[in-house]
């Protein structure tokens, strides 16, 4: 009987140290800081590896220190020529000072998405939908520098903001497609117009040429009269030069005036 009660006494006393050696011995990885707080006063982070803490007297908070992707909800924003616009972002941010991180904020997570949203509002509303369309990485700079001073003092180190969708409205969507296409034609006529310019300046190039040599003209008469006969054409007229034709007039002329 009192071998036991004995042996209880003994698997009791063992539970309770296992209970106490449970809470002071804890195991941090690599990326994990424990900070730790002995009766309610900040002793400091401690950590990677083994970490013994007093138990009842010692509490720790695990911190992660890899870098955390979080999502900023779309945010309504009215640029600075009154346009309304829907734009997400991505923030990405980790944590370089643990004991700021439990101690200044109180969920550093959900205040730094706090900060990012107001930012967002902030700085695409001073701009102009052009802006907003065609600046995308100097805007993505300028979110990363001002919420990093935001959070700087919760030591907090955002790395990367970066705006993802743009949503426009369905009206202004199409006037950019009309403007688009009014781009290309204008585009399509002035490359249309540079390219007969420039025919227009060999043609004149090509006619000084054959204006300073007479037979070129007639060479190249004889190459369009080699290219017509390739068509399967029934009929072909063709104007003759009066160079070519000048010595028969003439011979003509000369034999009717000795017949009179």
């Amino acid at each position: 009987m009192y071998q036991l009660y004995d042996l209880s006494i003994y698997i009791g006393i063992l539970v309770i140290i296992l209970v106490i050696l449970s809470q002071a011995i804890k195991i941090l990885r690599e990326y994990e800081r424990g900070v730790i707080f002995r009766l309610g006063r900040l002793v400091g982070a401690k950590g990677p590896g083994l970490i013994i803490l007093i138990p009842i007297v010692d509490r720790m908070v695990k911190i992660s220190l890899r870098i955390i992707t979080m999502d900023v909800p779309a945010q309504e924003v009215i640029t600075k020529d009154t346009v309304p616009v829907k734009v997400n972002a991505v923030i990405y941010f980790r944590v370089v000072d643990p004991e700021k991180s439990v101690v200044v904020v109180q969920n550093f997570v959900n205040a730094t998405s706090q900060i990012a949203q107001t930012t967002l509002r902030s700085v695409l509303g001073q701009m102009e939908l052009d802006e907003l369309l065609s600046q995308r990485e100097k805007i993505n700079q300028t979110l990363q520098k001002i919420v990093d001073e935001h959070t700087d003092p919760w030591g907090i180190k955002v790395t990367a903001v970066e705006t993802k969708d743009v949503e426009l409205p369905e009206g202004m969507k199409r006037a950019m497609a009309k403007q688009a296409e009014a781009e290309r034609e204008r585009r399509a006529k002035v490359i249309h117009a540079e390219g007969e310019f420039q025919a227009s300046e060999k043609l004149v190039e090509a006619a000084d040429k054959m204006a300073k040599q007479p037979a070129s003209i007639q060479l190249r008469y004889l190459q369009t009269l080699t290219e017509v006969a390739v068509e399967k054409n029934s009929t072909i007229l063709f104007p003759l030069p009066l160079d070519l034709v000048k010595p028969f007039l003439e011979n003509y002329i000369n034999k009717g005036s000795k017949i009179k």
